[in-house]
């Protein structure tokens, strides 16, 4: 599968950056590309500028807004960022018509932060236009929500992220969510963490968008999953999670191909590669919530049997037993068994219920206190009456 990556805002920018990354990775290891255009769109030009893979050009990295901003950003003011991208939407819709072969990709995927000013104000609104625009690919959309720290100490955070969650999901296919605070690591510094976030979120396409591109017959598998196959799961909010397993399996002295513990083994890795990708899945959710899913095994050809797809996909049934369940075969990795994994067409996300509830809540109490500090400053304005002003 193909995908036009666009990132909208720091959070978006940066990941379209790993995008971008990987499709130069799939390019240099696999002679294929999954990621015939990226760009970042922003209105902050420093944070355009701290993208390492992005194309540097004014047609790939393209800055909005630039008039009203200064090139500064927006200061978490989502209405804004949508106010802007309602003017400067066709920088975007041009830069899409100039990549070289755009019309081979399958789907869009618009990518921001829900938390921000630029991406969650702007992703819905250049969203419906690409979708107006082009009316036969899909649109998705990757959206990252805050951290737990940021939720507790910034109320505009829950307000931006319910109100981006609400308004792309009226647009777009498939709204697929990653919560940040699932990739944190301790021990890490804060630019190492959000890096490593960043190449976290990422990861799990690699496989999934490079199986249905192959050309070479000993790297296409039994069951190919390709693009129809995902276009055809991916629907409502969505998560994905991914699993690996190294494949170091005791080997024994003259032993056959056949030998049971080696069979074993295979089915073992396989098992412990899928438990890691639905324990690493993108949010929290029940799977009994999916209404469908899929699942990609990846693996060196002699490693992979039926045994393994059997119990992958028995596992799967019992995970997700309302969910019209999808899989395939990538014969590609080396000393490596992986799995990726989407649900999809939830019908319930906690979390995404949670944020509407609080951000009702917290729009009449915001609403309040711009009031009063209204009123303050009419009252120190009033008891400046009786002075002369030099202005004057």
């Amino acid at each position: 599968m193909k995908l036009v990556v666009i990132g909208l805002g720091q959070a978006g920018n940066r990941i379209a950056d790993e995008f971008a990354r990987l499709n130069k990775k799939a390019r240099r290891q696999r002679g294929i590309e999954i990621c015939p255009g990226v760009f970042a769109v922003n209105t902050d030009a420093a944070d355009l500028s701290g993208l390492t893979t992005i194309k540097a050009d004014y047609q790939h990295r393209i800055l909005i807004g630039g008039r009203k901003t200064g090139g500064h950003g927006v200061g978490k003011i989502n209405e804004l960022g949508a106010e802007i991208a309602r003017a400067d939407y066709d920088k975007v819709i041009d830069a899409l018509r100039s990549t070289k072969r755009f019309y081979e990709a399958d789907a869009f995927l618009v990518v921001a932060g829900a938390a921000g000013g630029t991406g969650s104000g702007s992703i819905s609104i250049i969203a419906q236009h690409i979708k107006e625009r082009y009316t036969d690919k899909p649109i998705y959309a990757l959206i990252a929500l805050p951290f737990e720290h940021e939720e507790e100490t910034e109320e505009r955070t829950i307000y931006n992220t319910a109100v981006c969650l609400k308004s792309i999901n009226q647009v777009a296919d498939a709204v697929i969510l990653v919560d940040n605070q699932r990739y944190v690591r301790k021990d890490f510094s804060l630019k190492n963490n959000i890096s490593k976030i960043n190449e976290l979120i990422a990861e799990p396409f690699y496989d999934l968008l490079s199986a249905g591109e192959e050309k070479k017959a000993k790297f296409i598998g039994a069951k190919t999953l390709d693009a129809g196959d995902i276009i055809q799961t991916i629907s409502g909010w969505s998560v994905i999670g991914y699993g690996k397993s190294q494949l170091k399996l005791i080997t024994f002295p003259f032993e056959s191909t056949s030998n049971f513990r080696k069979k074993s083994g295979e089915t073992y890795k396989g098992i412990q590669a899928m438990d890691e990708a639905i324990s690493e899945l993108s949010l929290r959710l029940n799977p009994h919530d999916a209404s469908r899913g899929l699942y990609l095994v990846s693996a060196p050809a002699k490693e992979m049997n039926m045994d393994l797809i059997k119990e992958l996909g028995e596992w799967m049934r019992e995970l997700a037993p309302n969910a019209i369940i999808r899989n395939g075969d990538y014969p590609r990795d080396k000393g490596a068994l992986t799995v990726t994994v989407i649900l999809s067409e939830l019908r319930d996300v906690e979390k995404v219920r949670r944020y509407y509830a609080e951000s009702t809540d917290l729009i009449p109490m915001i609403e309040k206190r711009q009031q009063d500090i209204k009123v303050k400053l009419r009252s120190i304005d009033k008891a400046a009456d009786g002075i002369p002003s030099l202005l004057e």
